[in-house]
């Protein structure tokens, strides 16, 4: 949190996440979506439509900015509300924003409270104009990258460090001869996890960090470019994938010279360090992340768990959604049947990632119902994407054996959570993790189960085809030295 907050926020804070029950589920990442429309189309039904496949990144707040090249030089038109996009948008409202270029985002909070304020884009306007960002990710060093600017006169509107990368890509490009190599410059003072996508009034900037934590990739349809976290939003709006946005690069999109790139961010590939759970859970299955389906990567993660952790019984499930492909996956390795489980409630959402909700309790029911005409008198091998503290866990496998479950045992496509993440990820401190000082035994009779199993440590590397990435809520062991501040703003450190 920042240190600067006053006694009252922090009460207030404290108290509301005291009287919510701990999710066990992951927070989302962010999502980021921009079109340069070169044929100067507008361009703000194409964000909506591209936010909307990425809503699964974050449900707290979403937002679109857009201006128009060939009008007044500066002038940015933009919407942002708390919510859903279909909450915060109607067609009256897309209709009023009208430009060739434009970015958006779809919000969860891993650093920054829960308000209209921290809804993102950021639009800055200053003395070379204005600037549009979107940002996905957590910056390590912005609580002493704030203070700097604030004792320079800086005057904060957010909490979150999205508006220190705004404020440090405006000021230099006071002295750049270029927004690009005013992005590069601020790179160099950024340190932490970002995909960012920059509007200025003339070029679309798209910017990933050297260690390539979030993903971000180019489309392209007809005249018009895209930049997006997940190529499953270029698929949604009919646009083709061009290529990934490589770890430290800086791409820049304008009419005059197409894509531009600067690679002098780059680090060698073996220092790559992707987050493992962009895979395993946080992207949806039809995605592509640097060249590998994520897809692919949960069937494998199944069949790694059905070779290292095998067990007798009549049926796999998954816990929707993001437990399926690697329950599938375990299927076809131990040629025991697929089969569903559960019934989920398609209009609820992913309500675990709305991190003030006050009434958690019920949310597995409302979520999830057991299947018992699937399960009653059958063992049954359930699969999920992880576990965190353990509370949603126990509950489901309580709602199993209340459908008459015979056996339930735990797989977990994913190894156990031992440390904070502070790239963005929301995992709570190591008092909080279930797996913290406890052994597989102590947490399978914690949650009810007949046996668990963890996906090995090892095998992170394989479903991803050898990839960078990063492991450090696993092994504590992080790309770069973790903040001496907590700098995730939901958790004491």
């Amino acid at each position: 949190m920042e240190k600067e907050d006053s006694i009252v926020e922090l009460e207030e804070r404290r108290v509301d996440k005291e009287s919510q029950p701990a999710s066990d589920k992951l927070g989302e990442e962010c999502g980021v979506f921009g079109v340069y429309d070169f044929d100067g189309g507008d361009v703000a039904s194409t964000i909506y439509y591209g936010l909307f496949a990425l809503q699964h990144r974050g449900q707290e707040s979403c937002g679109i900015a857009v201006s128009d090249t060939a009008g007044p030089k500066g002038k940015v038109l933009s919407a942002k509300d708390m919510g859903l996009l279909n909450e915060a948008f109607t067609p009256e409202i897309l209709e009023k924003l009208k430009g060739d270029i434009g970015v958006g985002h779809v919000r969860y909070s891993t650093a920054g409270s829960s308000t209209r304020e921290n809804a993102q884009p950021l639009v800055l306007n200053y003395v070379k104009g204005t600037l549009g960002l979107a940002h996905n990710g957590n910056l390590i060093n912005a609580p002493e990258l704030r203070r700097e600017l604030e004792y320079t006169g800086a005057i904060f509107q957010t909490t979150i460090d999205s508006e220190v990368i705004a404020y440090h890509i405006a000021r230099e490009r006071l002295n750049a001869k270029t927004v690009e190599e005013a992005v590069g410059r601020a790179m160099q003072k950024i340190k932490g996890a970002y995909s960012l996508i920059v509007m200025s009034p003339r070029k679309l900037i798209g910017a990933r960090d050297p260690f390539g934590f979030k993903p971000l990739c180019i489309g392209k349809r007809d005249n018009a470019y895209i930049l997006a976290s997940e190529t499953c939003a270029l698929d949604t709006v009919g646009a083709e994938f061009v290529r990934d946005v490589e770890p430290g690069e800086i791409v820049t999109i304008s009419p005059e010279n197409g894509i531009e790139s600067d690679k002098s961010m780059c680090i060698p590939q073996e220092q790559h360090a992707r987050c493992v759970f962009e895979y395993i859970y946080f992207a949806r299955p039809d995605s592509y992340i640097d060249g590998m389906s994520v897809y692919n990567s949960r069937i494998l993660a199944g069949k790694f768990l059905a070779i290292d952790s095998p067990v007798e019984a009549d049926l796999v499930v998954g816990v929707p959604e993001s437990g399926n492909c690697a329950a599938l996956g375990y299927s076809l390795q131990s040629g025991i049947p697929y089969g569903q489980a559960f019934v989920k409630n398609t209009y609820v959402g992913r309500t675990f990632i709305k991190p003030k909700q006050k009434s958690r309790q019920n949310s597995v029911q409302v979520k999830l119902n057991a299947l018992r005409e699937a399960v009653e008198g059958k063992r049954i091998i359930m699969i999920d994407d992880s576990i965190v503290r353990g509370t949603t866990s126990d509950r489901i496998v309580h709602m199993l054996r209340e459908a008459g479950a015979k056996e339930v045992h735990m797989r977990v496509s994913a190894p156990p959570f031992l440390w904070p993440c502070y790239f963005g990820t929301d995992v709570p401190a190591r008092e909080q993790l279930i797996a913290y000082n406890r052994s597989v035994e102590e947490i399978c009779r914690i949650i009810g189960a007949d046996s668990l199993g963890y996906l090995r440590e090892e095998r992170l590397v394989e479903i991803v085809e050898n990839r960078g990435i990063c492991k450090g809520c696993f092994t504590g062991k992080y790309p770069m030295d973790p903040p001496c501040e907590d700098i995730r703003g939901e958790f004491d450190h």
